[in-house]
């Protein structure tokens, strides 16, 4: 919690403090007061922002100068793009031929280097390791770093600060930075908070982790969620023990029911989503998670392909 607490003084700031608004259509649909924590308020549209700036600004001087490394499905990559170019440093983000186009090329634009690799992020996690070993370049995990935990663990503060009340927060859960993050900042300001983890039905590696006690391989997948795709890493040092202990539940969603969340999201929210961040409202549609208190779902980021929204909002098959 210390180390939260360190986060949130260090990236303020240079990220934003983003609202929690209460979701008239969810709260009628539940019978509880629901409210939307909207991280696609950052200015890169994701919630990835707030662990690569803190991750970043932790660093030395001699750490910066190097040049910063990290393997992404889209939106950390973006991030650490960002916060390198507020800081005059050099990024290279390595991603696999998943990730979306729009994600790519808005990385790009902000000055970043891009290697594409293989098919999945183990692949770009391979190339980040080549290119520290061959080039001295400092490597910021997309999720396994303290830092970058602590750094997503401020969204866990700024949801106990606008909601004392807090029942249950709703949260994506993919290589376990924003969830392991929150969900210590949760325990130890509102101990009596449920924390659900939740991703799709295929190629989810940490729910597959929890499920089998120890972190495992999956096969990445093409999903509507992307940015929760991706292996935790079978030597995982953070997340993997702090999700184990700290999510009371994990649901798991078809690509059907994110779509419907995506959908949702636009028509009686008003917010352009993306699969990961639509997963908290698709998992209360879908009728998988009982809510018995004022609940926070934590919508992660906006970047959706525009094409795709299209797709999914016209309701044609997927």
């Amino acid at each position: 919690m210390p180390d939260i607490e360190a986060a949130a003084a260090r990236i303020a700031g240079k990220v934003v403090r983003t609202p929690l608004v209460a979701s008239r259509s969810l709260s009628r649909l539940c019978g509880q007061p629901v409210h939307l924590k909207l991280e696609t308020r950052q200015p890169i549209g994701a919630f990835k922002l707030r662990g690569a700036m803190n991750a970043v600004l932790a660093l030395d001087e001699d750490q910066r100068r190097r040049g910063l490394v990290t393997a992404s499905t889209g939106n950390h990559g973006r991030a650490l793009a960002y916060a390198a170019r507020e800081l005059g440093l050099r990024a290279t983000i390595c991603m696999s031929a998943l990730v979306p186009t729009n994600k790519v090329e808005a990385i790009r634009s902000l000055g970043a280097e891009i290697c594409i690799v293989g098919r999945s992020q183990d692949d770009a996690q391979a190339e980040v390791e080549r290119l520290v070993a061959e080039h001295g370049l400092t490597p910021i995990s997309p999720f396994d770093d303290p830092d970058v935990v602590a750094g997503q663990g401020t969204i866990g503060l700024e949801l106990v600060e606008d909601l004392p009340d807090l029942a249950c927060v709703l949260i994506p859960l993919s290589g376990g930075g924003l969830a392991a993050g929150i969900a210590v900042a949760v325990e130890a300001l509102r101990p009596s908070a449920r924390v659900v983890g939740i991703s799709m039905e295929h190629g989810a590696a940490m729910a597959a982790a929890i499920a089998a006690g120890r972190p495992v391989e999956v096969v990445e997948e093409e999903t509507l969620a992307d940015s929760l795709g991706g292996g935790i890493g079978l030597s995982n040092r953070v997340t993997f023990a702090l999700c184990r202990d700290l999510i009371d539940e994990v649901v798991l969603l078809s690509e059907v029911e994110i779509a419907a969340g995506i959908r949702h999201a636009a028509r009686d929210e008003g917010e352009i989503v993306e699969g990961a961040g639509a997963v908290g409202i698709a998992a209360l549609l879908a009728g998988k998670v009982s809510l018995h208190g004022p609940t926070a779902i934590i919508v992660s980021g906006r970047n959706i392909d525009e094409a795709v929204h299209r797709h999914i909002m016209s309701g044609a098959a997927l």
